[in-house]
Parts: C-alpha cells; structure tokens; sequence
C-alpha cells in the first residue's frame, strides 16, 4: 500500500493498538449498530446516516448480494440515502433491510413523497449458512434492533453484526478456514484554506475466499491454515514467496475447493464527511476497493461478491481542486479499508470451530 500523512495512524490500527479515533462513526454524520444470534453465529450491521448521505457503489465480486445498488448510479434520481446493512445470511439477509426500513420510517426518514417516506437503505449479504446454524437468518427484525443500538460512539468489533459468522482462507477447503469478523478503521485527511480537515472511515465484514495479509509488511494475518503443521499454506503466503512457491500457489487457486466455492463475500461500507457528489461517491468507492486487494490475497474472485459502498455526509466542502480531493480521498479510503480489514481478523476470537488469528501461535507473533 502506498504511504501518506495518515500512515502512522494507520500503523497504529495494524498493531492492534486502540488510536484516537473511534472508527467510521468519528465521521460527522454516521451512525452503527450491530445486532446477533450468538448460538447461531449471523448476524448484521447498519450504517445509519439520518440525515441523509450522497451514495455510491463499487461491486467487484462476481458473486454478490446487493440491494438499492442501481438507485447510487450518478444518472439515476434519488441524491441521498439514509442507511447500508451488511448481513450475513446469504439472500436470505437482505430481509434485515426492511426492518431498518420500518426503524426510519417510524422516525419520519427518508425520501419524501406526498404519501410519505420512503426509506432508502442499500444493503449486502455474505454467505455464512455454514457456520452455527443456517436455519437462523438475520431477518426484519433482527434489522431493526441493530438500528436501535446505532451510536456514534465507538464501534464494537470482531465477533459481533455482520462479522459473527464471518470465516476467511476458505481456498483449499473449510478444514484450513480461519474465523473472520467485523473490523473498522478511520483517518483525518489534513486540508489548509476552506472546509478543514475531513475524516475518511471504513467499516467491513470480512468473509473471503482469500488470505488476509498485512499489506504494509507482507504477513499472513489469517488465512489457510495447517493445523498439524502450524503454518499458513494458502495464496497470501505468495507476497513473500519466489517464483517456484507462486506457481505452487498458482495451482491451487485453480483447484478452489467445491465446498467453499460460493460461501464468501467481503462488504464494507466506507464514509467521509467531505461534500461529494454521486460522481464522487462512486469513484471513491472504486478507488476503495485497491484497499480490499491489499489486504485480501485474492480478492474479487469469481466466487465472492466484493462490494464496496460509500457515503458521503457532506459536513465539509470540497476546495476548488475537486480532482485532487476526491484523489485523496478514495487513496485514504484504501488505507482505511485495508487497515479495516486486517483489524476485523486481528480482534476477532475464535468460535463454530475456526481458529482466529489470537489464537494461532504463528499469527499472534506476528501481532508484535
């Protein structure tokens, strides 16, 4: 990952250490609640932006689950959104959205028509059927709660919304799978002149197919994992690897494990209280997803559904230079984004019989 200004807080994130910043919600505007089935292992998170944010959307993976994403194209009418779920429950968990739907509405949020609001919340699912109990799936109700316990406060983390039954390092079969979760992360982007400085943040649930690595030292964090061995064996071991060790892994990705094939899906949401336009939105939402191929090895594969949302507060304008802002903007948000992601397998502890990463001896030595 490139350095800037921000990269000793994002440093910080990476070694485990609490910063000064409380995560997404430190950006003006944003709202998070988690709410879970701890005995079935699903859950889901909302995003909650009351009054409103400017909406875009990047989809990566060619396995999604999504909702709302055509309303965030720049020529379609609706400007601003008022919530992003990220559920587990594969399609099922879409239905999580309708009950932050009826959380909005009964707070008189959303877009105004002469019969009422209308709601607008984007949503998408990652697979966690096999894991806990897959009968049991974060459903209307289960939406609503999270909306109750939405705050601006710090962001719970790890095994908790979306995160629950999040599993990684999937390629070469569940046996060598690694627990996932929930991780955030956020950074202030220094401005002179007009505005102040602007916050970037992100928030993700990570579920992928992939190994997770440290994409500023090269470390597997989680990922495929041989348990008799104790070590890592999958695709993320390849950035430190020769050209005989790539083929190897090369390999194997061919080979992905029917059994996992399409049990994954990494989906974040990423905001800033800069001013941008639905041209903005989604490009910083592109640009966003350079931070999930940084962290996830690899990444928008044919079997996840890699989706990227962002959100934008508008508490602070943007300066004359809209090029370069949304330029700084969308290379802190990868940053973000892939700090995010390393963090959410870093807190997370292990449950339904995957190993977390604080429970691995080779990838809590790399914890120091």
């Amino acid at each position: 990952m490139p350095s800037t200004a921000s990269g000793s807080l994002v440093q910080r994130h990476l070694a485990g250490r609490r910063c000064d910043l409380d995560g997404i919600t430190k950006v003006r505007g944003v709202l998070v609640g988690h709410a879970q089935d701890e005995d079935a292992l699903t859950g889901c998170t909302v995003v909650l932006t009351p009054n409103g944010a400017v909406a875009g959307v990047d989809v990566r993976g060619s396995a999604p689950g999504t909702r709302e994403t055509d309303l965030m194209r720049p020529c379609n009418l609706v400007e601003r959104i008022q919530a992003v779920v990220l559920s587990g429950g594969s399609a099922y968990g879409l239905d999580a959205a309708s009950g932050a739907m009826e959380f909005l509405e009964e707070q008189g949020v959303g877009f105004e028509t002469p019969f009422g609001v209308v709601p607008i919340v984007g949503a998408a699912v990652i697979f966690d059927l096999g894991i806990g109990n897959p009968k049991v799936r974060p459903d209307r109700s289960m939406g609503y709660r999270a909306c109750q316990a939405a705050s601006s406060g710090a962001c719970a983390e790890g095994n908790v919304g979306a995160g629950i039954g999040a599993t990684v390092g999937k390629m070469l079969g569940a046996e060598y799978a690694m627990k996932g979760g929930i991780g955030t992360c956020v950074a202030e982007l220094p401005r002179s002149g007009r505005g102040g400085s602007v916050h970037v943040g992100a928030i993700v649930s990570v579920n992928a197919l992939g190994d997770i690595v440290d994409p500023w030292t090269g470390t597997v964090v989680a990922g495929a994992y041989d348990r008799e061995a104790k070590r890592f064996i999958g695709p993320g071991t390849a950035r430190k690897a020769g050209m005989a060790r790539r083929r190897k892994i090369g390999e194997s990705v061919a080979r992905v494990s029917e059994d996992v094939a399409g049990t994954n899906t990494t989906v974040a949401v990423v905001a800033t209280d800069a001013m941008l336009d639905k041209e903005g939105a989604n490009k910083v939402a592109q640009m966003a997803h350079d931070g999930l191929a940084g962290a996830i090895v690899p990444a928008h594969t044919m079997y996840d559904g890699d989706t990227v949302f962002c959100l934008s507060t508008g508490k602070r304008p943007l300066s004359r230079d809209r090029a370069a802002d949304i330029t700084a903007i969308g290379s802190l948000a990868a940053e973000v984004l892939a700090a995010a992601v390393v963090r959410a397998v870093r807190v997370c502890r292990s449950a339904g019989g995957y190993l977390a990463a604080c429970d691995v001896p080779e990838a809590a030595s790399d914890r120091k």
